[in-house]
Formats: C-alpha cells, structure tokens, sequence
C-alpha cells in the first residue's frame, strides 16, 4: 500500500472513530471511539485508527507481504508513535502564531494535522520495516503497543484529573473545536 492510500485509510477510520460515539451511543465503542474532545480521546483515536488502518493493510498484502518480517515491528512502532506526532504537529501552530486559530483554519488544521501524521506514521513504518529486529527489540515494541492500549482504554473510564484528560475551554469566539 502507498504512503498517501495508507494516509487517507488512517484517516478515514480516524473520522469514523471521531464520530462514531457521538452518532450511535453504543456504549460497547467507548473504549476504540473517541467519546469527547478532550486531548486525550483525539490521542486513543489517533492510535487505534492507525493500528486498524494496519490491519487493513495487512488484509490486503497478506498474499504477498512486501517485507513480512519487518511489518508488524515497524507498524507497532509507527502506532505508538502517531498520538505524539499529532500532539506535537497539532501545537505547532500556536507555538508559531502564539495564538488560537480562528475556528475555520483550526478545523482545516486539524484535517491537515491528521492526515499528515498518517504521511508521518507511513514513513517511519516504510524506513524501518525492512530491518531486522532483534527478538529484545520487537518485545520493547509490543510492550511499548501494549502499555499504549491499557493507557487508552483504560482511562477512557477513569480518566485523571489533569491537562491532558480535561474538554478544553474555547480559546475562540463561536466554539471549540
């Protein structure tokens, strides 16, 4: 799969999990589906929209894998990594403008900001996944993937009271985001 495909699929399923809560109320999606607009649940939508755009990958090479024993290491790290790359890209913005965007470029932001951490996930997977990973370092990888799922879920039930888990305030007139 190309890096843009992969890119708009982690997308996709990145809108899908943003709204799929709040249109449904299903209470089995709460711990994959992000449940408010808090940090933390843009962050677990960011993880299990690109672990699920793997698997979709997956499915689809599995005949005939480019680099099969590479692609799960590389796609573990590549998930765990996306949450941070889209906080940092994501406040990048304020740390160059030293303000809020007004609504309309903060949503046009927010689409650009996921789709390139989709471009950024998809590099980091394709210029690692042909190394050869010592058994030590595919299970740093697993833990690594595996803490981030207990992190996700678990505080999506209990979360603590700090920055990370609070709605935030509207820093604009008409709205968060």
């Amino acid at each position: 799969m190309n890096l843009v495909t992969k890119a708009l699929f982690f997308f996709g399923i990145y809108v899908f999990l943003h709204f799929g809560y709040e249109a449904t109320g299903f209470e089995v999606l709460r711990p994959v589906f992000g449940t408010s607009e808090s940090v933390f649940e843009h962050l677990k939508i960011g993880f299990f929209a690109y672990f699920f755009a793997s698997l979709l990958e997956f499915a689809l090479l599995r005949k005939h894998p480019l680099r099969p024993r590479g692609f799960w290491p590389s796609r573990l790290l590549a998930t765990w990594s996306i949450p941070w790359a889209m906080a940092s890209v994501w406040y990048l913005a304020q740390a160059v403008t030293e303000s809020p965007l007004p609504l309309p470029l903060e949503l046009t932001w927010a689409f650009a900001v996921t789709f390139l951490s989709g471009i950024l996930g998809g590099t980091i997977e394709r210029g690692i996944e042909d190394i050869w990973f010592l058994p030590g370092t595919r299970g740093v990888l697993l833990l690594l993937f595996l803490v981030s799922l207990v992190f996700f879920v678990s505080f999506t039930y209990r979360a603590p009271q700090i920055d990370l888990f609070a709605i935030p305030e509207p820093l604009h007139s008409g709205g968060g985001r």
